[in-house]
């Protein structure tokens, strides 16, 4: 019987559809010997965790890393196809928990809700009814996606037809334009949003993309929300602004280091909503995501090539390798799942 990892709690219903075609390990903790040992044993990884390359040369029944998610920065692709290793992903599976989550933390920070809240509960009222006229409403104003995917075309959809902000956008693809969204380069996007959301992939050219220079680019009276990876943001030059004021807020759900160190500037700043790595997590996309990786599962599983298969151009060498492995194997179309 084939062997299953699940790296982090899957949906429950789905984790028993997995457990009738394979042995499902589970991680006692986050120790890295752990991990390794664990990725050796399995036939196939459900990744909710970051994977690292090293431990791939060692996982020689390896054949395929699911990802619990659309990001694929927790999986080392390149490693991954060089040792003919499948690597299936769920696109969309998430995007609208994603963009409500962003619209959430907009107006918490647009109405100083979370501030309005700690307030009340150490005992303030007046002081807070007399500053409310210094809050803002979201419509009328511009909103700027940084990425143009599933997350950030469904934030567009929300932005203009829900509030009637301006929509801007940047991505490096031409496709997904739309006539009701403008696209503009980075920097102009930066100067002319009353929010900035990064909904982008993290990426060797996204790493540190919003750094001093691009902060300072954005207007005083402008928030910054990250819904995509801590990575692509400077945090400490991003907490440096907060505290001048030359920024007005910014709402994180993602970190550089996860968990945010305890004592980090970030902690401590009134302007600042933080969330820890959530914004595509509920329980409608939990089903999601499970389906469909477990589905991708049982069908590598079962020797049939995935729907969602990322590294797709390896395909004749990871089926090669499967039947080396005396996997029972399916050349023929992906499975369909049921």
């Amino acid at each position: 019987m084939a062997t299953a990892l699940l790296t982090d709690p899957i949906d429950p219903t789905m984790a028993a559809r997995l457990e009738q075609h394979a042995r499902i390990l589970t991680l006692e903790g986050d120790d890295p010997g752990e991990l390794e040992g664990a990725i050796a044993e399995a036939d196939v990884v459900l990744v909710r965790r970051a994977i690292p390359a090293e431990f791939l040369s060692k996982a020689s029944r390896l054949r395929a890393l699911l990802r619990h998610g659309a990001g694929l920065d927790f999986i080392p692709l390149s490693e991954a196809s060089r040792l003919a290793i499948a690597v299936t992903n769920v696109p969309n599976a998430n995007a609208n928990a994603v963009a409500e989550h962003a619209i959430g933390v907009m107006l918490a920070l647009a109405r100083r809700i979370s501030v309005n809240d700690r307030s009340l509960r150490r005992g303030a009222w007046s002081s807070l009814r007399t500053v409310a006229p210094e809050t803002t409403e979201l419509g009328g104003r511009t909103v700027g996606l940084i990425g143009y995917g599933n997350i950030g075309q469904r934030l567009a959809a929300i932005c203009r037809l829900g509030f009637g902000m301006r929509v801007l956008a940047t991505r490096r693809s031409e496709a997904a334009r739309s006539g009701s969204v403008t696209f503009v380069d980075l920097l102009t996007l930066l100067e002319e949003s009353d929010f900035v959301v990064i909904a982008c992939p993290l990426t060797k050219e996204t790493q540190g993309m919003i750094g001093p220079c691009e902060l300072d680019r954005m207007r005083r009276s402008a928030f910054l929300v990250n819904v995509a990876r801590g990575a692509i943001v400077d945090e400490d030059a991003l907490a440096s602004r907060l505290a001048d004021g030359r920024l007005a807020g910014a709402a994180l759900d993602v970190f550089t280091t996860q968990p945010l160190p305890v004592n980090h500037l970030l902690r401590r700043l009134e302007t600042v909503v933080l969330t820890p790595h959530v914004a595509g997590i509920t329980g409608e996309s939990m089903r999601a995501m499970s389906e469909t990786a477990v589905e991708d599962a049982i069908a590598i599983i079962g020797g049939r090539r995935p729907i969602h298969l990322v590294n797709a151009d390896e395909w004749p060498r990871i089926l090669s390798r499967w039947q080396q492995l005396g996997a029972k194997t399916d050349s023929c179309a992906p499975s369909e799942p049921g």
